[in-house]
C-alpha cells in the first residue's frame, strides 16, 4: 500500500508540474508580440499573369478610365478630345496666352525658314520642299499633338539619314523625279510606321536604343552633317557623296589649289562666327535667346543683299538661284503604290520613322517635364505619324520635333501648339510672296547655319531620349496594425493606410531603361489616391515615403527621374522623403548631390523611422 501511495504521489506531483508548465506556457504566449505571418498572395494562373503583364506593358496609364460611367454623347466628345486635344485645351484658351504664342511663333519661324532651305539640302532635295515641311505637318500636329512646347518641322538627322538612304537608290541630280517620288513614299510608310506603333501602344519597342547607341548616332550624324557642308562653306564644285572622313578629306584637299573660292569663304567664315558669337550670347543671358534665335534669319538678309549689290555670284558665289512660288502642291500621285519602289520607300520609311519618333518622344518629355505637364507617348506617335502620311501627300519629307526650335519657343513663352500654327502662318506668307527674295541667297550661308545648328548634337545630354523598355512594380504601402511593418496594401488588405502620408514601393534597380516610368508611375499613384481623397473631404498627402530597400542600384538617368519627382512634388506642396537606400544608392545620392537637395533630414533608416518623424507636422 505505502508503494501504492507513494505512486499516488508522484503522480498527483507530476499532474501538478504539468499543470504549473502548461500555465507558464500559456502566460508566455500572452506576453508575446503577435507575429504576423508573410501573406501568400491568391495565386493566379498563366491567363491572369499575362492579362496583367500585358495591362501594365500597353495600358499602364489605363486610358479608357475617363470614359467609364459617362454618356454616350460624352464619350463621344471625349473620344474626339483624345484624338484632336485641342478641342480640350482650346476651351481655356484666352488673349494672354495668344499673346505668348504669337511672339514664339513669330521667334521660331524667323529660325525655322533659313533652317528649312538648308536642311533640304541635306535631304537632296530643292529647297521649298522644306518649307513645305513646315507648312502642313506643324498644322495637324497642333491638332493631334499633345505637347505644348515642341515645334515641328525637318531636322539636320533625319534630313540627313534620308538623304543618304535614298541617293543609295537614285541619283537626285540625274534622277531627280524618282528621287522625289521616292521621298514621299518613304514619308508615307514613316507616317503609318509611326501610327501604327501608337495606335498598338508599341512605343515601348524605340526604348530598345540604348543611351549609348543614341548619344553615339548623335554625335557622329553631327560630325557627318558638319564635313557634308564643306562642299558650300568652300565653294567646292565637285565633291564627293560619301560620307566617311577619308573621301571628305579627299574632296577637300583635293581641291584646295583650283575647287576653293575665298569669296565663298569669306562669306561662309563671317557668318559663321556672327553665330557662334549670338549662341554665346544667348547662352550667357537667358533674357536675350531671342538673339541666336533670329540671328539666321538676319544672316540670310546681309548675305543675300550683299551677293546682289556687289554680284559675287559672277565671281563664283554658289546661289540659291530658284525658289519655288507658291504653297505645297498635291503630291498623292507621286507616292509609290506599287512595284519594287514600294518597298525600297518602306525600308527606308521604317528607319527614318524610328529615328524620328526617338528625337521627336524625347524632346516632348523634356519641356514637359521642364513645365511640369505630361504627354501621353503613344498618342504623340499617333499625331506624329499622321501629320507624316498627309505631309507625303502634300509634297512634304519627314518632320519632326526640333530641339533647337523647340528649346527657343520654350524661352519665348510659348503657351500651347498654337505657337506651331503661328509658324505655319508665317511659313505660308513666305512661301506665298517672299520666295523670289531668295535668289541670290548664297549656299555658303545654308551651311554655316547648318553647321551652327548641329554643332552641339555632340554635346546635348540625352538621358531624357530614353524612354521606359520595362515596367518594375511599384507598390503603395499600409501599417500592419500593431506593428511597425509596412507592406504592400494588394498582399496585405488589413494594412491601413497613414493620413496624409503616400508611402510608395519600387522593386528593382532604377536605370536609364525604367527611370522615366517609375517617375511617371509614382507620380500617378499620388493622384490616383488623391481623388477619393477629395471627394471624401480627407486630408491631402503632405509626403511622399519611397521605400528603397529593394532598389539595389541607381544611374544617372535614374537620379535625374528622382530630381524631377523632387520638383513636380514641390509644386503640389508634397515633401519627398526617402526611406532605407542601400549603400549603393545613397553613394551615389550624395555623390550627385540629391541629398542635398532635398535634406539629409529627409533620409530615414525604415519606413517606420520616416512615418513618425512625419507625423507631427501633418495638419
Amino acid at each position: 500500500m505505502p508503494s501504492m501511495g507513494h505512486s499516488s504521489d508522484e503522480g498527483l506531483e507530476a499532474k501538478e508540474v504539468d499543470a504549473r508548465s502548461l500555465s507558464s506556457s500559456h502566460h508566455q504566449k500572452q506576453n508575446m508580440p503577435y507575429v504576423h505571418k508573410v501573406g501568400v498572395p491568391q495565386k493566379q494562373n498563366l491567363f491572369q499573369e499575362f492579362k496583367a503583364s500585358v495591362k501594365e506593358t500597353f495600358f499602364a496609364d489605363d486610358p479608357l478610365s475617363p470614359f467609364k460611367d459617362q454618356t454616350k454623347s460624352r464619350k463621344f466628345i471625349l473620344g474626339i478630345q483624345a484624338i484632336f486635344p485641342i478641342f480640350d485645351w482650346g476651351r481655356r484658351y484666352n488673349l494672354t496666352k495668344f499673346r505668348g504664342d504669337i511672339i514664339a511663333g513669330l521667334t521660331i519661324a524667323s529660325l525655322c525658314i533659313p533652317q528649312d532651305i538648308g536642311y533640304a539640302k541635306l535631304a537632296n532635295l530643292a529647297p521649298q520642299y522644306g518649307l513645305y515641311s513646315s507648312f502642313v505637318p506643324p498644322l495637324i500636329y497642333a491638332f493631334m499633338g499633345s505637347s505644348r512646347d515642341m515645334v515641328i518641322g525637318p531636322v539636320s538627322v533625319v534630313s540627313l539619314l534620308l538623304g543618304t538612304l535614298l541617293q543609295n537608290e537614285f541619283d537626285p541630280t540625274t534622277n531627280a523625279t524618282e528621287y522625289r517620288r521616292l521621298a514621299f513614299t518613304a514619308t508615307f510608310f514613316a507616317g503609318i510606321t509611326q501610327v501604327t506603333l501608337g495606335f498598338f501602344r508599341l512605343g515601348f519597342l524605340i526604348d530598345f536604343l540604348s543611351h549609348a547607341a543614341i548619344v553615339g548616332f548623335m554625335g557622329g550624324a553631327a560630325i557627318t552633317i558638319a564635313l557634308q557642308q564643306l562642299k558650300g562653306f568652300l565653294g567646292i564644285k565637285t565633291f564627293t557623296k560619301k560620307s566617311d572622313l577619308i573621301s571628305v578629306m579627299h574632296s577637300v584637299w583635293g581641291s584646295v589649289n583650283h575647287g576653293w573660292n575665298w569669296q565663298t569663304i569669306v562669306i561662309g567664315a563671317t557668318f559663321l562666327s556672327f553665330l557662334l558669337f549670338t549662341k554665346y550670347i544667348g547662352k550667357r543671358n537667358k533674357k536675350l535667346f531671342w538673339v541666336p534665335a533670329i540671328a539666321p534669319l538676319i544672316s540670310v538678309i546681309l548675305s543675300t543683299f550683299f551677293v546682289y549689290i556687289t554680284h559675287a555670284e559672277e565671281k563664283g558665289v554658289a546661289i540659291v538661284k530658284h525658289i519655288e512660288k507658291g504653297i505645297n502642291p498635291s503630291s498623292v500621285n507621286e507616292i509609290y503604290f506599287s512595284g519594287e519602289n514600294l518597298g525600297k520607300g518602306f525600308r527606308i520609311g521604317v528607319v527614318a520613322a524610328m529615328v524620328a519618333l526617338t528625337e521627336a518622344v524625347a524632346i516632348g518629355r523634356t519641356f514637359a517635364s521642364m513645365k511640369d505637364y505630361q504627354i501621353d507617348g503613344n498618342k504623340e506617335m499617333v499625331a506624329l505619324g499622321a501629320m507624316n502620311v498627309v505631309g507625303s501627300m502634300t509634297s512634304c519629307y519627314v518632320a519632326t520635333g526640333s530641339f533647337s526650335r523647340s528649346a527657343v519657343n520654350y524661352m519665348a513663352g510659348c503657351q500651347t501648339a498654337v505657337s506651331n500654327i503661328v509658324m505655319s502662318c508665317v511659313v505660308f506668307l513666305t512661301l506665298e510672296f517672299i520666295t523670289p527674295l531668295f535668289k541670290y541667297t548664297p549656299n555658303a550661308i545654308l551651311s554655316a547655319i547648318i553647321i551652327s545648328a548641329v554643332i552641339n548634337l555632340v554635346s546635348i545630354s540625352f538621358a531624357k531620349i530614353l524612354l521606359q523598355v520595362t515596367r518594375p512594380n511599384t507598390a503603395t504601402l499600409g501599417n500592419i496594425p500593431g506593428t511597425t511593418v509596412y507592406r504592400n496594401i494588394r498582399q496585405y488588405p488589413d494594412a491601413t493606410k497613414v493620413p496624409g502620408i503616400l508611402i510608395v514601393r519600387v522593386d528593382s534597380a532604377i536605370y536609364f531603361s525604367n527611370s522615366n516610368y517609375i517617375k511617371e508611375r509614382i507620380l500617378r499613384w499620388l493622384t490616383d489616391e488623391e481623388g477619393p481623397k477629395k471627394a471624401a473631404f480627407l486630408p491631402r498627402f503632405q509626403f511622399l515615403i519611397v521605400e528603397m530597400s529593394p532598389v539595389t542600384d541607381i544611374d544617372t538617368s535614374g537620379i535625374r527621374a528622382f530630381e524631377e519627382l523632387h520638383g513636380s512634388l514641390m509644386k503640389r506642396d508634397v515633401q519627398l522623403i526617402l526611406a532605407n537606400p542601400g549603400p549603393a544608392v545613397i553613394d551615389k545620392l550624395h555623390a550627385s548631390n540629391f541629398v542635398k537637395l532635398i535634406g539629409e533630414d529627409r533620409i530615414f533608416l525604415t519606413v517606420a523611422d520616416a512615418v513618425s518623424a512625419c507625423s507631427p507636422f501633418l495638419v
